[in-house]
């Protein structure tokens, strides 16, 4: 698969308009229903390569899109979701400057 290509599974026939938040291929059991005897198969089966690791990110960036940010009466929901995800994300990057300006309490 090209970039800005049809995934190989999607047949517009059978699916009818594409929609990039669909997963077109096999399905497979849910993380869910997986047992703990069976994850390491169903690890195996996953698409580990960068456009399949592209393609998941793909896909849960739209159903957020069509969930939060494309209804019409869009709540304050995922303003605060990219705010809070981006505090926590900056905090990680730059937690290794700020442990060294704690303040401690030192008890004589």
């Amino acid at each position: 698969m090209a970039w800005g290509e049809y995934p190989a599974e999607y047949n517009p026939k059978i699916h009818g308009p594409y929609d990039p938040a669909r997963f077109y291929g096999k399905a497979d059991a849910p993380l869910s229903q997986v047992k703990l005897g069976e994850l390491t198969q169903w690890l195996a089966r996953r698409n580990m390569s960068p456009s399949g690791v592209a393609g998941g990110i793909s896909r849960a960036f739209w159903r957020w899109q069509h969930k939060y940010m494309q209804p019409k009466k869009v709540g304050i929901a995922p303003f605060l979701q990219v705010a809070v995800g981006s505090m926590i994300f900056f905090y990680a990057l730059n937690y290794g400057k700020m442990k060294h300006h704690r303040n401690y309490k030192h008890h004589w």
